[in-house]
């Protein structure tokens, strides 16, 4: 079984470039600074992070794209995959990345303090979820994504 689950915060806004062809699929490619803690000798705990390379594809992509800024703490499900390329010096270069299966926010964007977040878990790219947020009970909809909504 090959499944990936994480969850921290963007080092950067994705970079997202589209397939050429009939039909362009939006490709994003981000990274996660995941907290480790590790036991120190002194018997307290330092806290590191790993920096783990996440690519998503199509609509997961697009929203990444749309909502998704350096800062913005998300949880992202998916698989690790490997690969392998030969540079332009002629030196073969090893990959590994997640593909992301689906990506949600993992805090509100009040607590992020940036303008990446909807709501505690939000909407997430790849379901039907819809990003809530307001202290009335009713969900908050982001602008522009009417269309992805399982209902109108």
């Amino acid at each position: 079984m090959n499944k990936v689950i994480l969850m921290g915060r963007l080092t950067r806004d994705p970079e997202v470039r589209y397939s050429q062809g009939e039909q362009p699929m939006a490709i994003a490619r981000y990274s996660l600074a995941v907290d480790r803690r590790q036991a120190r000798n002194n018997g307290g705990d330092e806290q590191t992070a790993d920096f783990i390379n996440c690519v998503a594809f199509g609509r997961a992509g697009e929203f990444a794209e749309k909502y998704f800024h350096k800062g913005t703490k998300i949880a992202v499900t998916g698989r690790i995959q490997t690969g392998s390329y030969t540079n332009k010096d002629g030196v073969k270069v090893y990959t590994t990345d997640v593909v992301v299966e689906e990506q949600e926010f993992a805090e509100s964007k009040n607590a992020s303090g940036s303008e990446g977040g909807y709501g505690n878990g939000g909407y997430s790219a790849g379901r039907s979820a819809a990003p809530s947020g307001a202290g009335d009970g009713f969900m908050n909809i982001p602008d522009g994504i009417d269309e992805e909504l399982p209902f109108n």
